[in-house]
Order: C-alpha cells, then sequence, then structure tokens
C-alpha cells in the first residue's frame, strides 16, 4: 500500500491481510438453504471480489456466470466486456452461460426513458430485464438463488439493484435473491486487487448507449476527452487496470455523488428541450440500424 494512500483503502488492505492471514474465511453468508447460485455478471473487473467471497464460502456447492447484458453499446463493447468475463471464469474453472444479445428488446423496454437520469426508471427497467432473464434460467436449470454483480459497484444504487433482485426471484417458488453488502471498503479495493492482477480491461461508462451519451456529456463539460471504446486493438494498452489504490480512488463516493449530480443535471437539462431530444432519438435509430449491419465498429464506437 503507497505511503499517500487514502485511509479508508489502508484500513480495508489491513482487515483483507488478517483475513488472509487466517485462511481467508469468506464473509458471505448465502441465504438459508442455498448451494447452487446463479450469478448474473455485468463484467469481469464487477465479478472478481464478488465471485471470490461466493466460492470461498463453505455453504455455496457450485457459483455459475451468467451473461445476459442487452444493454451494453456498442457492440465491440458488449463482445470486449463478455469475452474478458468468460475467460475469467475459464481460470477459475467456473460455469458460464452465454446468453442472447437482445439489444433490441431492450431498446423496446426503455422506450420513452432515453432522457431519464442515470439511477431513475430506465435502469430500473434496465435491471429488472436481466434479472427476470436470470431468474429464468436459474428456475429452469435448478438453482437456488440468484445474484448479481451490479451490487458491487457504487456506481449503482444498492437498493434499485437488489429491488429488481427480489422481483425476478418472487416469479419462482423456491428461488431466492442473495442480498449483502457487496460495496463495502473490502469489498470495493479487493475487486481492484484481482482487476490489476487479471489486468481486466477498464471501461469508463455503465454499458447502455445512454450512459455513454450523458458519461460524454458530463467528460465534456469537464474538459475530459470522449470515452473510446476498446484496449490494446485501438492503441490504448494504458486503458487497463493496474494499481488497485488509484483504480479504487476513482470508485470513491465523492467521485461518484460528484458525477451523477452534473450528469443528471445535464440529462434533464437535455430532457426538457423536446426538438433536441426528438433529433437524439432519430440519430439513435440510425446508429442502431448501421450496428446491425457493420458490427458495431467504426464511427459507432465513439458518441
Amino acid at each position: 500500500m503507497p505511503d499517500d494512500a487514502p485511509e479508508w483503502a489502508v484500513a480495508a488492505s489491513e482487515r483483507l491481510r488478517e483475513r488472509r492471514d487466517n485462511g481467508y474465511v469468506s464473509s458471505a453468508d448465502p441465504p438459508e438453504g442455498v448451494r447452487r447460485v446463479l450469478l448474473h455478471s455485468c463484467c469481469a473487473p464487477c465479478s472478481g471480489a464478488m465471485v471470490e467471497e461466493m466460492c470461498s464460502s463453505p455453504k455455496v456447492d457450485e457459483v455459475v456466470v451468467f451473461f445476459y447484458n442487452p444493454n451494453i453499446h456498442p457492440r465491440k463493447e458488449y463482445e470486449i466486456r463478455k469475452e474478458e468475463n468468460k475467460a475469467f471464469c475459464a481460470t477459475l474453472g467456473i460455469g458460464f452461460v452465454d446468453c442472447d444479445y437482445d439489444a433490441e428488446n431492450w431498446y423496446r423496454r426503455v422506450k420513452g426513458l432515453e432522457y431519464d437520469p442515470e439511477r431513475g426508471k430506465r435502469c430500473t427497467e434496465c435491471f429488472d430485464m436481466r434479472m427476470e432473464r436470470t431468474a429464468l434460467h436459474a428456475h429452469e436449470h435448478g438453482f437456488d438463488a440468484i445474484a448479481t454483480t451490479n451490487a458491487t459497484s457504487r456506481w449503482k444504487d444498492a437498493g434499485q439493484v437488489d429491488g429488481s433482485g427480489y422481483r425476478a426471484a418472487a416469479r419462482y417458488e423456491g428461488l431466492k435473491y442473495w442480498c449483502q453488502d457487496w460495496q463495502s471498503d473490502e469489498m470495493t479495493l479487493r475487486k481492484y486487487e484481482i482487476s490489476a492482477r487479471e489486468r481486466f480491461y477498464k471501461q469508463e461508462y455503465c454499458g447502455c448507449s445512454y450512459s455513454l451519451r450523458d458519461s460524454n456529456e458530463w467528460r465534456r463539460a469537464n474538459g475530459i476527452p470522449k470515452i473510446q471504446i476498446g484496449g490494446d486493438t485501438a492503441g490504448l494498452g494504458e486503458r487497463y487496470f493496474t494499481d488497485p489504490t488509484v483504480d479504487a480512488a476513482e470508485e470513491s463516493q465523492e467521485v461518484v455523488d460528484e458525477f451523477f449530480a452534473q450528469a443528471n443535471e445535464l440529462a434533464e437539462v437535455a430532457g426538457r428541450d423536446v426538438k433536441k431530444r426528438k433529433e437524439a432519438l432519430a440519430v439513435y435509430a440510425n446508429r442502431r440500424k448501421s450496428e446491425m449491419t457493420d458490427g458495431g465498429v467504426g464511427d459507432l464506437n465513439n458518441w
């Protein structure tokens, strides 16, 4: 741990060290009777610490990762996140379910919410859609519980994520949703330790086209270059996790709160401008049509 590391990271590092010295006893506590878990995963960086906790629990017999994220745009970003997640599961020797890229259904589901602010109704619909599909697969294949790596990120509202999980699990008798504090300092630091060790790709936005738009608006307002899609193939080898302390600081509560305060204000201003909204929606429709034919590469990578 570097000398200039923030206090929370130093304390979290010490607690993690104590756990490792004691044989790394998992703090994960699944619901009563849960032995098989289907873990919805949005990406490898959010999976690392959560998978480790679940697989280290003596109460859990099996963890399988379920990749269903039709919200991720463009297709190139989707493939990067999926393939990295799949490779990580292979190194751990755990199952990976590759679900369909159901993008058009996702756009239909969030229609009318294009300018809804982050953590608003659009995000609830997005979580609901993904957790409903996760719950269905869990029901069809005999899993005891579902969970989601969306719950690990401080960029997400944990209550909003958990609400979707509970609603989805309630559709099927006997299926449970595993709710736990996955955003603790220890979990956050450990997530970035694993990401640096594995050199995971550092995505810079939630994943959907509207998140990409709002993130770029925030960047423009703060004099930051717009988001680039891809890693080494785009000549951006530095866009990988390398330093757990530095990377974790990017997800500090202060940074997260400041981003949402600015991004939501920009989104609300755009939403009030009906003409701008209609023009933007027309552009999104054309881009989606183009993406279906060119695979989401080229100019679609940056907006």
